[in-house]
């Protein structure tokens, strides 16, 4: 089920996200972290437990960027910024989970339509939640555009699920249905994530079940050391 903070009514939209608004007014709406934290969680329920990391970042990135009639177009150049163009079997694993029809013959854009009528009627607009898809791209501050899927994914739940605290935790058994791991799996890729750098630290309470990580501490910035003007005399 999708969560109840992206459900309400909609008005009928074109498959392509609208502009981005003009900078001014209130953002009354949660941010782009929520909704892929929420997005996340919904497909962590819709697919297989079995679905491919690469495969949910598909599926994420249709999700958000699709309208109420659950059309969808990504474009090719979306596809190649993933590293996920050309890869049509991740369309036929969606697709074998009955989530979408796998799109026709390949074009500039990849056009296709959701089935899953979960995802049909979401709140808040898709200008907002076309903003969220740009967002899981780059996850700041977790983002790994190089990486292999299964790294991307893992960083990018971890960035939906990273607070202003300065350590930041989530349940390990949701992190791992998120990401389609399981337990074990999820470790060592947190470990990775330490190995690159991603992350500080992390660790695993086991009596709460909790992952607890926190993020690369900044470093400091060496000042240049100044070189003190020699004095010159006024002209006459």
């Amino acid at each position: 089920m999708v969560p109840d903070t992206l459900l309400g009514s909609a008005r009928p939209q074109s498959s392509a996200c609208p502009p981005s608004p003009a900078h001014g007014g209130v953002r009354q709406e949660p941010d782009e972290r929520v909704r892929v934290r929420e997005m996340l969680t919904y497909l962590g329920a819709a697919l297989p437990r079995f679905t491919s990391p690469a495969a949910r970042l598909l599926g994420l990135q249709c999700a958000l960027r699709a309208d109420i009639r659950g059309h969808v177009r990504l474009p090719a150049g979306l596809l190649r910024g993933m590293r996920l163009r050309g890869h049509r079997d991740l369309w036929h694993e969606l697709a074998h989970a009955g989530w979408l029809e796998p799109p026709g013959a390949r074009s500039a854009s990849m056009q296709l339509r959701l089935l899953d009528a979960g995802v049909l009627d979401q709140a808040p607009g898709r200008r907002a939640r076309c903003r969220a898809a740009h967002w899981a791209l780059h996850p700041a501050p977790l983002a790994l555009p190089a990486a292999p899927p299964a790294l991307r994914l893992t960083a990018l739940a971890l960035a939906a699920h990273t607070s202003v605290d300065t350590e930041h935790s989530t349940d390990l058994d949701i992190l791992a249905r998120l990401c389609g791991h399981s337990p074990q799996q999820t470790g060592e890729l947190l470990d990775r994530l330490v190995t690159t750098g991603t992350l500080g630290t992390w660790h695993h309470n086991r009596e709460t079940d909790e992952v607890f990580w926190q993020l690369p501490q900044p470093r400091a910035r060496t000042r240049s050391a100044v070189r003190p003007r020699r004095y010159q005399p006024p002209l006459p």
